[in-house]
């Protein structure tokens, strides 16, 4: 009977505390957890949680630092981020920590339906092209809006790079036939 009654009296106060509206406060704040009074839903898009700084939410790439190592993919332990390289003759560029470009990326598409937001990808990424953003509200209803394309070449560039590769191959190999 003495446990029925505490419950009740916990369930009543916290009746009349939803009456009350609740604080927006800090998750970095000493006590947080002990501040929660009041209505308990929060009423979005008027009101919005704090994001602490280390937060894993949606990816990013930054695809002109991206040097296509495809380290990001192996370490994804859901396979969601796909990868196409194109190899080039010579280096195509720089990226902006200075490393030396020599793919291009043909494909490079994150299925953010199947993430597990572990942040591995961005831990073994080289050159920190992939992030993870504040981003979290990008609600939809179908599942195909969720895979973010970020390569950005057309089918002609592509085309045009394999024909390229495929031409510095055919030479290396007539050069190599000749000695």
């Amino acid at each position: 009977m003495k446990t029925a009654v505490k419950g009740l009296l916990l369930t009543v106060k916290h009746l009349f505390a939803a009456g009350r509206k609740r604080e927006n406060l800090d998750i970095r704040e000493d006590g947080y957890f002990d501040k929660q009074d009041g209505t308990v839903t929060i009423q979005f898009p008027k009101q919005t949680i704090p994001i602490p700084e280390v937060a894993r939410y949606q990816l990013d790439v930054e695809i002109s630092d991206c040097i296509v190592c495809d380290l990001c993919a192996k370490a994804c332990p859901v396979d969601c981020i796909a990868i196409e390289a194109i190899k080039s003759p010579e280096a195509i560029g720089k990226t902006s920590d200075g490393s030396v470009k020599r793919l291009y990326a043909e494909t490079f598409d994150i299925d953010m339906a199947k993430c597990m937001y572990c942040g591995l990808c961005t831990v073994v990424c080289p050159t920190e092209c992939i992030t993870m953003t504040d981003q979290y509200d990008r609600t939809t209803t179908k599942l195909t809006d969720l895979i973010y394309g970020f390569a950005e070449m057309s089918d002609q560039e592509v085309a045009q790079r394999k024909e390229e590769w495929t031409r510095f191959q055919a030479e290396k190999e007539a050069a190599k036939a000749k000695k």
